[in-house]
């Protein structure tokens, strides 16, 4: 089979911006050439933050932030072809998550927001969306969706591996070098940190985690985290900004906690449940390969580090796709299995009841 070109595109629960990807495949191998992040402004984010909560006039508002945000996709597009001097005929096709605004399986729905139609107008080229709500339809969770092409990827004929992306939320992928692939969210990565940051010095990230390293972990508030009935439920499991956001955190605190020692016990619930969902359902585990934004975080791998001792823990960069860039990837190759009529989830990892071919195409 000849290669092929598609590109991804991925904007998460982090709500930070688009990132962008180019795959070459001929089907059974791939590789990507070149990646492309595109940052949000300070209006978008403020209105998709605001649009996770129940509000007045919602429709329109998300009709109209979904066309905005195509404008952006598209945008997006043409900067990724002008780096990688390609043309957007030889593109076969976009695969785009669109931003996600709602995550209720358990109600039969997620909710990612974008005009399909309006991005394959503006870029000229077949766009896959929508890849969830057929696994939901399943009877599965919709998500999470990376591990198919995480054991495409990562996988080893004789070494188990983990692949960790920490974006807002953080999930696994258990690749076993004998047995069934699984994978699941296992709580906030980045998430109530970045709200914390936010809420308190309007910065949208704690770069290297430097302000939770100066602080102290608050053994009262990690406990009363830790007792929430998600981390203890059994995988397939998924979750969001439905359920842990600024107001959940802010239900746990006292006025008599210092900033800094929250952001850092905020560093803590996203290590122990990190590490306690390996342990448990990853037993295993050999080496430990981590992706997403989280992947920066300087203290927070430290604490993985020492939490995991001694599994080995590196960044996906050294299986040749960067960190900021495997799940924009993933949504290329699930484009590629849209487009090529073969499943795009796992059961195992989304509880459905059984593979589905995911995405809906609108053909340039």
């Amino acid at each position: 089979m000849a290669a092929k070109l598609y590109i991804g595109l991925m904007s998460g629960t982090s709500l930070d911006g688009v990132d962008a990807a180019l795959l070459v495949t001929n089907g059974k191998t791939f590789k990507v050439k070149h990646s492309h992040f595109l940052p949000y402004d300070k209006a978008l984010r403020e209105e998709l933050l605001d649009l996770h909560g129940i509000g007045t006039n919602e429709l329109e508002r998300v009709a109209l932030t979904g066309n905005k945000l195509s404008h952006l996709y598209a945008d997006a597009v043409q900067r990724l072809l002008e780096k990688s001097a390609v043309s957007g005929p030889d593109i076969s096709a976009v695969g785009c998550h669109g931003q996600t605004v709602r995550h209720r399986p358990e109600a039969g729905f997620s909710l990612q927001i974008f005009n399909p139609a309006l991005l394959a107008e503006l870029t000229g080229l077949t766009v896959v969306a929508d890849f969830r709500s057929r696994d939901i339809a399943a009877g599965g969770q919709g998500a999470p969706l990376v591990p198919a092409f995480h054991r495409a990827a990562f996988s080893h004929p004789s070494i188990n591996r983990v692949v960790l992306n920490i974006g807002g939320i953080a999930n696994l992928s258990y690749l076993p070098a004998n047995g069934e692939v699984t994978g699941f969210d296992t709580g906030p990565g980045n998430m109530l940190m970045d709200a914390w940051i936010m809420h308190c010095k309007q910065k949208t990230y704690d770069e290297n985690g430097t302000w939770a390293a100066g602080g102290r972990v608050i053994p009262g508030l990690l406990e009363q985290m830790l007792d929430e009935a998600f981390f203890t439920m059994a995988p397939p499991k998924s979750t969001g900004r439905d359920l842990f956001d600024l107001e959940w955190l802010q239900a746990h605190l006292n006025p008599q906690y210092q900033a800094e020692d929250v952001q850092r016990t905020l560093l803590e619930l996203s290590a122990l449940s990190i590490a306690s969902a390996i342990n448990q359902y990853c037993g295993n585990a050999e080496e430990i390969y981590v992706c997403g934004g989280g992947a920066y975080n300087l203290c927070l791998l430290r604490r993985l580090r020492e939490l995991l001792h001694p599994v080995k823990i590196e960044l996906s960069d050294v299986l040749g796709i960067a960190v900021n860039t495997v799940e924009a990837a993933a949504f290329a190759w699930l484009a590629e299995q849209a487009m090529l009529r073969r499943p795009g989830n796992l059961p195992s990892a989304t509880g459905a009841k059984g593979p589905r071919i995911l995405g809906a195409i609108y053909a340039s």
